[in-house]
């Protein structure tokens, strides 16, 4: 069973930062895309940012030059820093990655439970 965890949530000022962290755990045979999104209240999700297997990352317009997203294959743990928080950044962070487990031969999507993000005005 491969599971997601999530971290480093919590309630910041406008301007402030965060980091979030996600890690993947289980019978993991291999990891391709580890990918961060989000769910405001009465929005829809959101994707924010995605770290391919190859290094490629790529973000949502409105966290460009805010948010970074980074991954430690070793660890099966990917980041998100969050600088120059906004309210409208306030939202349930999810983690979503494509695995392919140690007894699989396909790669198939797993979510974590999510973390809270409140940014305060």
């Amino acid at each position: 069973q491969v599971q997601l965890v999530e971290s480093g949530g919590g309630f910041v000022q406008s301007g402030g930062s965060l980091r979030l962290s996600c890690v993947a755990s289980g019978s993991i045979g291999s990891i391709d895309l580890m990918a961060w999104y989000r769910q405001a209240p009465g929005k829809q999700r959101e994707l924010v940012a995605a770290f391919s297997s190859g290094g490629t990352a790529n973000y949502a317009d409105s966290v460009k030059g805010r948010f970074a997203i980074s991954r430690d294959n070793a660890r099966n743990t990917v980041y998100l820093q969050m600088n120059s928080l906004k309210p409208e950044d306030t939202a349930i962070y999810c983690c979503n990655s494509n695995i392919r487990t140690a007894y699989s031969t396909g790669y198939r999507a797993y979510w974590g439970q999510g973390t809270r993000v409140t940014v305060s005005s």
